[in-house]
């Protein structure tokens, strides 16, 4: 037995890749904005005695930022899925309130390949692909930073 204060692995955010239901899974190497966060209000008012006080509590709204994924560039960006959705979105906009939009995970993987996390995104779509910078004088791969706007994240795993 174990004095351990940490009873579980802790998940190493090695393995995550991105998941678009009737497309290949997308490798990442980086993912940011995965926040949740709750809209507080807060009130100042007198209490007893005259005596000031600060009292916050749970607004009405859910706030719900924008995720930025990090991937190497696609060789061929017109066969693939994020590059398909984007410029469908870019030139013909939307027909309706839930045209183009997808639920989407982040799965993040152990290295023995098990799931150990998933955040399901819902009514997302693609705003910005930034593409890194060009040099001759590097030798790393060109990647793409991806901008997903989203209505709801939901930590489920």
């Amino acid at each position: 037995m174990t004095n351990s204060l940490i009873s579980t692995e802790p998940i190493v955010a090695r393995n995550f890749f991105l998941d678009i239901p009737g497309e290949n899974t997308l490798v990442l190497s980086g993912v940011s904005g995965l926040d949740v966060e709750l809209d507080v209000v807060s009130l100042s008012q007198n209490g007893a005695k005259g005596k000031q006080e600060h009292i916050k509590t749970i607004g009405g709204v859910l706030k719900t930022p924008d995720i930025s994924v990090t991937r190497m560039a696609p060789q061929d960006a017109a066969s693939d899925p994020l590059w398909t959705w984007f410029l469908s979105i870019r030139d013909t906009g939307f027909a309706s309130r839930t045209d183009k939009r997808k639920d989407i995970s982040i799965t993040l993987y152990d290295v023995s390949g098990k799931e150990v996390g998933r955040f399901n995104i819902f009514s997302a779509w693609p705003s910005k692909i930034a593409t890194d910078a060009l040099s001759t004088d590097s030798n790393d791969p060109m990647k793409e930073t991806i901008t997903i706007v989203n209505e709801r994240i939901e930590r489920v795993k």
